[in-house]
Formats: structure tokens, C-alpha cells, sequence
């Protein structure tokens, strides 16, 4: 169970003035803040635990639920064979290859920090920090970097991570580019065919790389393009659900969260460690039938039932679009390829109601 992972690290010791608070109560107590948002007023008449003592145990909990849980439910990918690992399940599961996860960003409501300025303050006009995640095909968290100020730009927060600055540094240990499953397709740079990378599924809101691919502008769209479009759409579909489903288990993010940026961050992050640890332990409960997108033996997507809550909203708000710049001529050849890919040898068979 949680509580034995995690008992040790949460025992206090009795005072001569006082007796310890339980790690089971500490812990029910933080979990249940997780899971409704509860004002720390109504915690303290239901535990009878002083609200000043709440203060102190939420973000303690917090903190060593992330540090017991991270190795084993968080756990970064540290080899080309765990990347691997990643896109056979995005190809087998969304028919997405070379997909190593799909990425998305959330801001997070906060109230504006004491003598913070406009630091947190966001051009949308509320306080936040930011949530950058990567997930993976079976709506496992992969990675996540959160605590970037709300004042940063949309299109700059993704390139102020730590996962970030390690893409475009060659730093993840990805493997190497290889030709699309039943193809030999390349791709083109100056003449020279050169094998398809590996790539996360992004949004508009990321800038297009060798190493993110993003759909292709509404504007002037051939049919070719809206194939491309649905074929990333599918595995980049499986970060909204992670994110519904973490809104709705975790209702703390309906709320605008009334405590320091350091701690909205511990809270983010034991979130994310708890939400691998459901997945691994209890999922059918934790995410029971039609609780995610599925779709018919016709491509059509049946929305699942968090997406008809509106709360599950109220307290992430996603990131925006990122401003038109330059985009790479290597990135633009790899998300050509990946169109006529998918319009050729790498087509399936529904794909095709799309246009119609």
C-alpha cells in the first residue's frame, strides 16, 4: 500500500509537549486535499489538526510521496531500449511510429505570491506556473518540468525545460533515425536521403523540430495534410486525456490554489507520482471503462466522460499557440515524409472518413 511506501519518511516522534500526529492520518489528510481541493479550514474541523499544522504536512507529504514514488512510477527514460519500449507502444496502440511521447503544457492558477510582482502573472491575466509533461501511449506521465513563472511566453516555456534543453542537445539517448515501419521511406536533405528521427507529438503550441512534430496550419489544408493531421492527432489525444483524468481524480486543480509557488509545485509533482502509481496498481478503478477517448471500428472518436465536466478546466488552462517563426527546412522534410507515409504504405484503413 501507499502508507507502508511512504510511513517511515512521514513518523514524527512525540514531544513532551505534545503527541505526534499519525503518518496514516498525515498522509489521509494531504490525499484528501489532493482529491477534493478542500480548503485548509475544512480539513483542520474534519481531522482536528490546527490549520498551521495543515501548512506544514501538505507540502511534506507532498514532497515525500514524489521522492518514495518517482524511481519506480516516474522514472525518466535512460536508454535508447526504454525509448524504444515507448514508441512500440505508440505504434501499436495509435499506429504513430517513431512517436516517443506526446507532449503538452498546462498553466496552473495560483494566487499572486506576496512581493512576486508580475512574475507569475501571464498574459491570459491570471497568476500561474507552468506544467510542461511528456506522456506515454498508455497514459503514463514520461516526464514533467513544472514551476516555470507564468510570465514567460507560451512558445519559450517547452525551451526553458530540462527535457528541452536535453532534445536539442542530443542528451536523451534516442535512438537512432531508421526508416518508417513497412517502408524504406527517407527523407531528403540537400540530396542525400537520410533516415526518419524520432519524434515527441506536440500541438501548435510548440515550434516544429527534427524532433517535434505538429500539425500541419488549418489554413489552405490538401487531404494529404488532414490525413497527417488525424494520424498525430490520435497519439497526441492520449496527453488530453492524461490531463482529464488528472484534473478530475485530482480535484485540487479545479481550484485556484491558495498556497506559495514552491509548494504548488510539490503538490504538481505528487500528483503526477500518484497518478503512475494508480495506473500501476489500480487501474481499472482508477481509470474505469470510458473513463479516456475510444474509438469505433470506424475511426470516429467517442468522447469519454470527464470532457463533459467543466470543472475539470477551471484550474489548468493550456498553453497557446506559439508565434509564427522560421521552422527548420529538416523539420519541414520529416514532417513531409511522415505525410506520405501515411497517405501511402503506412495508411489505415478508417483514415480515410476523415474526408468525408
Amino acid at each position: 500500500s501507499l502508507l507502508k511506501k511512504v510511513e517511515c519518511q512521514l513518523q514524527k516522534k512525540d514531544t513532551i509537549m505534545r503527541e505526534a500526529i499519525p503518518a496514516g492520518q498525515r498522509l489521509a489528510l494531504t490525499l484528501r486535499f489532493l482529491a477534493t481541493g478542500e480548503s485548509y479550514a475544512s480539513l483542520h474541523y474534519q481531522f482536528r489538526v490546527s490549520v498551521p499544522s495543515i501548512c506544514r504536512i501538505v507540502p511534506e507529504v507532498c514532497d515525500v510521496i514524489y521522492n518514495t514514488l518517482k524511481s519506480e512510477y516516474l522514472k525518466f527514460p535512460e536508454s535508447e531500449e526504454d525509448w524504444l519500449k515507448i514508441a512500440t507502444g505508440f505504434e501499436e496502440k495509435w499506429q504513430l511510429p517513431h512517436c516517443v511521447g506526446a507532449a503538452d503544457g498546462k498553466h496552473i492558477r495560483i494566487i499572486h505570491p506576496p512581493k512576486s510582482g508580475s512574475e507569475f502573472y501571464n498574459y491570459k491575466g491570471f497568476f500561474s506556473i507552468v506544467l510542461m509533461a511528456v506522456v506515454g501511449a498508455d497514459y503514463n506521465f514520461i516526464s514533467a518540468d513544472v514551476g516555470c513563472q507564468g510570465r514567460i511566453s507560451d512558445g519559450g516555456v517547452m525551451k526553458n525545460t530540462i527535457f528541452w534543453k536535453k532534445l536539442v542537445n542530443n542528451a536523451l539517448h534516442l535512438p537512432e533515425p531508421k526508416p518508417l515501419p513497412l517502408s524504406l521511406s527517407q527523407y531528403l536533405v540537400d540530396d542525400e536521403r537520410i533516415p526518419v528521427p524520432y519524434f515527441l507529438a506536440g500541438d501548435d503550441a510548440f515550434s516544429l523540430e527534427p524532433n517535434v512534430m505538429k500539425p500541419f496550419a488549418q489554413r489552405a489544408l490538401t487531404d494529404e495534410k488532414r490525413i497527417f493531421n488525424y494520424r498525430l492527432s490520435r497519439g497526441r489525444r492520449v496527453s488530453e486525456n492524461v490531463f482529464g483524468i488528472l484534473t478530475n481524480r485530482f480535484r485540487v486543480f479545479s481550484t485556484l490554489l491558495s498556497i506559495k509557488p514552491d509548494n504548488v509545485t510539490k503538490v504538481v509533482l505528487a500528483t503526477l507520482a500518484l497518478h503512475n502509481f494508480l495506473r500501476s496498481t489500480n487501474s481499472s478503478r482508477y481509470i474505469p471503462s470510458g473513463f479516456v477517448d475510444s474509438e469505433d471500428q470506424h475511426g470516429e472518436v467517442r468522447h469519454c466522460s470527464w470532457r463533459n465536466e467543466e470543472l475539470v478546466s477551471s484550474g489548468m488552462v493550456s498553453i497557446s499557440n506559439s508565434r509564427k517563426g522560421r521552422q527548420s527546412v529538416k523539420a519541414e522534410d520529416i514532417r513531409q515524409a511522415l505525410c506520405e507515409y501515411f497517405n501511402n504504405e503506412g495508411q489505415v484503413p478508417w483514415q480515410w472518413n476523415v474526408l468525408v
